[in-house]
C-alpha cells in the first residue's frame, strides 16, 4: 500500500498498530511539542562514548550507543513512558550509506535520544572507522559488518534495523547472510531510498565528481577511478562551489536550508575518493530482489522521495512489491537525502515501525 505526503506522516496509525505497547512516537511529540526535533542542534555534535567494534577482517569500526533514560515524568506521561520501558527493549541500529557517515542520521538521532536505545555507526572506511582494503569493500562484508555490530553492541533482546542507501543495501545482504535471526533476533526493518538491485551505478557516483568529469568518470573503467583518485581529490577541493552546487541538485528535491546542503556536501568530501572508487563496482552487480520476499516476516518500512535521482522511487516500490505486508511512504518531491529534507515524516513512519515491532516482540 503506497501513502503520500502529509497523510504518511500521522502517528493515529501508530496507536492502532500497537495499543498498549511501546508508543514511542507519542511520547517523542509530548517531549518536542513546541519545537521540530534537530534543528537548533548544530549537525554533528550529537555524540556518544564511543566504541570500537573490530570486524571479521580486523578493521576497526567506530560505534556510538545512545542509551534508553529512566523515566522522570509524572502524570499521563509518566504512565506512558512507563509502558514504553515494560515492553522488551529494542535496540534500533542505522545503517548509513555510500560517501556518508553516522552523522547523517541527524534528525532522527536528535528525534529519538534517551527514548530508545539506539546505535549509530561509520561504516568501514566511512567516517571515523578504519579503512578497509578493495578486496573487503563489498556488500557482502558491509552485512557481515552489520551482524558484528549487533553481536557486540546489541547482543540480546529484539532488534530493529533502519538503513539508508547502502546502509539498505547492507540490511537485505545481511538478512540474505543470516536468514535465521529476521524474525528471531530483529523484529523490524525500515530501506530508506535503496535498492536491492538494478541500480545504474553512475547515479551513485555523479554527487562525488567535479561537474566537469561527470560525464567521462561515470562511465570509465572503475580501475581508472582508483588510480587518479589523489587528482580527483584536488579537484574536488579545489572546486567546492561547484561540488555543493552539484549535491544540492543530487541530494534534494526541494529548496532545503543552505546549512543541510553544506553538511552533506562535508560528508561526501571528507570521503576520499579511493573510498569512493571502491565501494563503486558494489551497485552495477547488486542482484538480491530475489532475498527480500523473506523480510516479510517482521514488519518493514520502505521509504523514499519521489524526486530521488540516486536511487529512483520505482526502486522503493519494487522493494514493497517484493515484501510482503510491507509498507510504503512516498515523500512527494523530496531527494535522496530524504532523512533530512523530510525528517518530520521520516520519522513519523520510524514511530510506526518500531512500536509495530515492539508490539511483536511482546507478543512472541
Amino acid at each position: 500500500m503506497s501513502r503520500r505526503g502529509k497523510v504518511a506522516g500521522s502517528l493515529a496509525g501508530a496507536l492502532g498498530l500497537a495499543a498498549g505497547t511501546a508508543a514511542v512516537g507519542i511520547v517523542r511529540q509530548q517531549r518536542q511539542i513546541s519545537r521540530r526535533a534537530g534543528e537548533s542542534i548544530p549537525f554533528g555534535t550529537l555524540r556518544s562514548e564511543p566504541v570500537t567494534v573490530v570486524a571479521d577482517d580486523g578493521v576497526a569500526l567506530h560505534v556510538e550507543v545512545d542509551e534508553l533514560e529512566a523515566p522522570a515524568a509524572t502524570g499521563a506521561m509518566d504512565r506512558l513512558l512507563r509502558r514504553t520501558h515494560a515492553a522488551p527493549r529494542v535496540t534500533v541500529v542505522f545503517v548509513h550509506g555510500y560517501c556518508l557517515n553516522l552523522d547523517c542520521w541527524h534528525f532522527q538521532r536528535a528525534a529519538y535520544r534517551g527514548l530508545v536505545r539506539a546505535v549509530y555507526y561509520d561504516q568501514r572506511s566511512h567516517g571515523r572507522s578504519g579503512n578497509s582494503d578493495r578486496a573487503h569493500s563489498t556488500i557482502e562484508q558491509l552485512g557481515r559488518d552489520l551482524h558484528t555490530v549487533i553481536d557486540q553492541v546489541a547482543p540480546e533482546g529484539p532488534v530493529v534495523l533502519v538503513g539508508h542507501s547502502m546502509g539498505g543495501m547492507s540490511i537485505v545482504a545481511f538478512a540474505e547472510q543470516f536468514p535465521e535471526l529476521i524474525g528471531t533476533r530483529v523484529v523490524g526493518i525500515g530501506l530508506i531510498s535503496t535498492t536491492a538491485g538494478g541500480l545504474d551505478p553512475g547515479r551513485m557516483l555523479l554527487p562525488m565528481l567535479p561537474a566537469r568529469l561527470t560525464g567521462p568518470l561515470a562511465s570509465s573503467a572503475v580501475r581508472t577511478l582508483h588510480l587518479g583518485h589523489r587528482a580527483i581529490d584536488g579537484l574536488r577541493r579545489a572546486g567546492s562551489a561547484v561540488a555543493t552546487v552539484a549535491t544540492d541538485r543530487f541530494a534534494f528535491g526541494e529548496a532545503v536550508p543552505k546549512g543541510y546542503v553544506e553538511f552533506v556536501d562535508e560528508m561526501l568530501a571528507a570521503t576520499p575518493f579511493e573510498v569512493v572508487a571502491d565501494f563503486f563496482p558494489n551497485f552495477a552487480g547488486l542482484d538480491k530482489f530475489h532475498t527480500v520476499a523473506a523480510l516479510g516476516a517482521v514488519p518493514v518500512s520502505v521509504i523514499c522521495g519521489t524526486a530521488d535521482k540516486l536511487t529512483s522511487i520505482g526502486h522503493s516500490r519494487k522493494l514493497q512489491s517484493r515484501i510482503p505486508g510491507s509498507r510504503l511512504l512516498e515523500c512527494e518531491g523530496a531527494g535522496h537525502m530524504v532523512i533530512m529534507e523530510r525528517h518530520e515524516l521520516v520519522n513519523a513512519e520510524l514511530d510506526q515501525l518500531i512500536t509495530a515491532a515492539a508490539a511483536r516482540a511482546t507478543a512472541s
